[in-house]
C-alpha cells in the first residue's frame, strides 16, 4: 500500500499537468466549421434531424457543425472515414464520440482504443482542436438501472494524448428514461440536454466565447 501510495504521488504532478495542457484550446469564432464524428447517438437516430446534437450544438454556438455520424459505425469505420472528412471539411475542431457499438459487438478494447488514439492523431495532425466525449459501455440492463457510465479508456487516452475529455455526458443523458427513444439512442429532449452540456464544457476549456 504504501508503494502504491507513493507511485500515486509521483503520477500526480504529471497528471496534473497534462490537465494543465489540455485547459484551454483556441477561442472559435461563429462560422467555424466543426466536425461532429460519431455513430447514431451523434446521427441523431431517435429524433429529427434538426433535433440531433450536432444540430443542436450549431444553434447554441454559431458555428458549423457537420454531422458526421454514421448508424451503426465502429471506431474501425468511423477512423477509416476520417481521411476524406477531414480533406473535405477541413475543420477547426473535431468533436471524437465514437466507441459503443464496439461495446455492443465486443470488439477488443485494444482495437478501440487504438482506433480512436489514431482518430484523434489524425484530427491533430490536420490541424483541428480535438476534443473527446465520453461513451458509456451501454446496455439494456445498465440503462434500466440508471447506472450507465463512461468506458475507462476514455479518460485514458485523454491523459495520454493530452486531450480534454467531456465525461459523463451521454452516461447521463442515457440512465435517464425521460431523455431516451430507446435503451440506447436519445430523444430529442435528450440530445439537447446533452449538447447543452457540451457548450457548457466548450465554454469551459475556452473554445466558446461567452
Amino acid at each position: 500500500m504504501r508503494r502504491r501510495g507513493f507511485l500515486a504521488a509521483l503520477l500526480a504532478p504529471a497528471l496534473a499537468a497534462c490537465g494543465r495542457k489540455a485547459a484551454r484550446l483556441a477561442a472559435l469564432p461563429a462560422g467555424a466549421t466543426v466536425l461532429a464524428l460519431g455513430d447514431s447517438i451523434t446521427f441523431g437516430t431517435g429524433a429529427s434531424t434538426q433535433a440531433s446534437y450536432p444540430a443542436v450544438l450549431a444553434g447554441l454556438t454559431g458555428w458549423a457543425v457537420v454531422n458526421a455520424g454514421v448508424p451503426g459505425d465502429t471506431s474501425a469505420a468511423a477512423l477509416a472515414r476520417l481521411p476524406d472528412l477531414l480533406q473535405q471539411h477541413a475543420p477547426a475542431l473535431v468533436l471524437v464520440s465514437i466507441g459503443g457499438n464496439d461495446f455492443l459487438r465486443r470488439v477488443a478494447p485494444d482495437s478501440t482504443r487504438a482506433n480512436i488514439r489514431g482518430i484523434c492523431r489524425q484530427a491533430r495532425d490536420a490541424g483541428a482542436q480535438v476534443v473527446l466525449v465520453g461513451i458509456p459501455e451501454a446496455s439494456a440492463l445498465a440503462a434500466a438501472a440508471r447506472s450507465l457510465g463512461d468506458h475507462a479508456m476514455y479518460e485514458e487516452l485523454a491523459a495520454e494524448l493530452e486531450l480534454p475529455l467531456h465525461a459523463g455526458g451521454w452516461s447521463k443523458v442515457l440512465s435517464d428514461p425521460a431523455l431516451r427513444s430507446d435503451a440506447i439512442h436519445a430523444n430529442a429532449q435528450g440530445y439537447e440536454a446533452f449538447a447543452t452540456g457540451l457548450a457548457q464544457r466548450l465554454r469551459e476549456l475556452g473554445l466558446l466565447a461567452g
